[in-house]
């Protein structure tokens, strides 16, 4: 059976599906009950991408975040968040059991790049593909092969440009059909996708689609990509399955962009206040 036929018609997300996707915490919790993300990106001049997306982990709820950065001045300590656990990428690739690995946020596609991107396929953790992770996947069929065969959950988050690299065509034919673009990613690389724009499409690696109902065009702006991938590694560190979790952080992630935009923050917008707006509502959502 062609798997692409297994595939409903889209569904919206609602937010009362989402606090229902949000687990209790119980009143003796410890940090390690909520897993161990690690962030690998960073070249030269892009280290602030890998750091949003690890301190969008931490603000949302992941036990500890490590970022393993590949520049070779990169600092050793983040003193905006200095909670974070600092490596170089090699290193963090071999931190001991980590929940959850997100890579590709600011890693450029150095041959340094494309060899932690193969390592990180072959762990058992969770793993999240973005930016430049994405665009390596693209020039490498091998690895795809990798990918599509590996038992743990595969995420994928590529914007159009992404997909369009991907599926080797136009932009434009991914806008077009938004739908079977991340339909087909998901079959190919046996895969939750989020094909990220206005309304979101979410294919899971289990044949449900959703499209995201929140966000704004305030939200066209450097670095949302990286805290949407934290956002998502965190969720999944805390235990929340990895559909879901993409379900869940991209409607959060919308939702946010949505409250500042009502502060008239519409035109301005950064990610990294975005990531406060976010943890609000995630909280707003547990206490409910």
């Amino acid at each position: 059976m062609d798997k692409r036929k297994a595939y409903g018609s889209p569904k919206k997300i609602t937010r009362k599906q989402v606090a229902a996707l949000i687990p209790q915490r119980p009143k003796d919790s410890h940090k390690s009950m909520f897993g161990n993300v690690v962030i690998i990106g960073g070249a030269e001049g892009t280290v602030g991408a890998p750091l949003l997306a690890a301190r969008a982990a931490l603000k949302l709820g992941a036990g500890c975040v490590h970022a393993g950065l590949l520049a070779d001045n990169a600092p050793a300590v983040d003193t905006a968040q200095p909670e974070l656990m600092l490596h170089r990428a090699a290193a963090a690739l071999h931190l001991p059991q980590p929940n959850v690995i997100a890579i590709g946020c600011g890693m450029g596609t150095s041959l340094a790049a494309h060899k932690l991107l193969q390592e990180a396929i072959t762990s058992p953790a969770a793993l999240i593909l973005d930016a430049d992770a994405l665009n390596i996947l693209a020039l490498r069929p091998d690895l795809g092969s990798l990918l599509a065969a590996r038992p743990a959950a595969t995420l994928l988050t590529p914007h159009p440009g992404e997909a369009s690299r991907l599926l080797a065509c136009e932009t434009k034919g991914i806008q077009q059909n938004r739908t079977p673009a991340a339909i087909e990613l998901g079959v190919r690389y046996h895969a939750n996708v989020v094909l990220k724009g206005a309304n979101s499409v979410i294919a899971t690696r289990d044949g449900r689609l959703y499209l995201n109902p929140t966000g704004n065009p305030g939200m066209s702006a450097a670095g949302m990509g990286d805290v949407l991938t934290g956002m998502v590694a965190a969720l999944i560190a805390q235990g929340i399955k990895a559909d879901d979790a993409l379900i869940a952080a991209v409607y959060l992630h919308g939702a946010a962009g949505d409250e500042l935009a009502k502060q008239h923050a519409r035109i301005g917008m950064t990610a990294s206040e975005l990531t406060d707006w976010a943890r609000w509502l995630y909280n707003t959502m547990t206490d409910a």
